[in-house]
Order: structure tokens, then sequence, then C-alpha cells
């Protein structure tokens, strides 16, 4: 993997998204949270989303701290940097069940998988490759210059 300077390595943190003209090596950790890497294989632009919760409800602002928006917006940075949504591939990561519930009602990182799953294929992107569900925290740098994803995943408890 390639690394471009100094400059070029964001960190996004819960409900941020970045995708910009360039060369970038963004990262982020994830736990129930999910990213989505979208990169353009024709045009070699990415760009990368971190959501905490599955749908916005339509209460407040839309934030892309929600899987729907999240997604919608990464889609429509990517197009408006010259990417095509046909040649768009997505690349998922987290959802891990990091914070164990006896009830087990809110399955926040499942929920968040699935939104992600069901978009993506609304939006016709294909799931290139992914590491979802199970219960570890997952470390993610995704380089746009060539679609690569470096995954950790943290050690067991």
């Amino acid at each position: 993997m390639q690394s471009p300077n100094k400059d070029n390595k964001p960190f996004l943190l819960p409900g941020a998204l970045f995708a910009k003209d360039g060369d970038y090596v963004i990262t982020t950790v994830l736990g129930s949270c999910i990213s989505v890497c979208m990169w353009d294989r024709t045009m070699k632009k990415g760009g990368m989303n971190h959501f905490k919760l599955p749908l916005w409800n339509g209460d407040g602002l839309p934030s892309p701290k929600f899987g729907n928006i999240a997604i919608e917006k990464l889609i429509e940075n990517l197009l408006d940097i010259g990417c095509q949504q046909r040649n768009l591939i997505a690349k998922v990561f987290g959802g891990a069940a990091v914070i164990q519930n006896s009830s087990g009602l809110l399955n926040v990182g499942e929920r968040n998988i699935e939104v992600a799953r069901d978009y993506l294929s609304k939006a016709r992107v294909p799931i290139a490759a992914s590491d979802v569900g199970g219960t570890q925290s997952r470390k993610v740098i995704f380089n746009t210059m060539d679609g690569s994803i470096l995954m950790k995943k943290a050690a067991p408890q």
C-alpha cells in the first residue's frame, strides 16, 4: 500500500464521512458502528463514512450518524468529485456486539449491518468485501488510491 503525505490521512469519528478528490488514507475505529468504504474502479477515487445508528427517524436534521443518511451522502459526495455510481464498489465493516445487552433488544450492530446491505442493494452498489458482526471492535484503514483496505480486529476479551 502506497502512502500519501501526512496531510492526507484523515481519521473519522462517529457520524463523519470523507470523500474528496485526491489520494487519502482514511482511518477509523469501529464497534457497533459501521463504515462503508466506496471506491470508483475507473476514476480511482473513494470515500468512507462512519455511522452509529441505522435509520434517521425524521426528527431534527438528517445527519450522517444515521446509516441511511451516511450512505446517501457518501454517494452524493463521490458523484460530486467525478465518480459514477455504476462504477462504485463498497466494502463494509463493523456492526460488532461489543456491549452485551441481556435483553438482546437493542442489537444496534446487527441493525446497522442490515441497513448498510439494504441501502447499498437499493443503490445498486455491489459489496466487494465485508467483515461485519461478531463481538470484536475493528480498526479500518482505507487507501483511496487503489481501493485497498487494512483491517485489524481487537484482541478477544
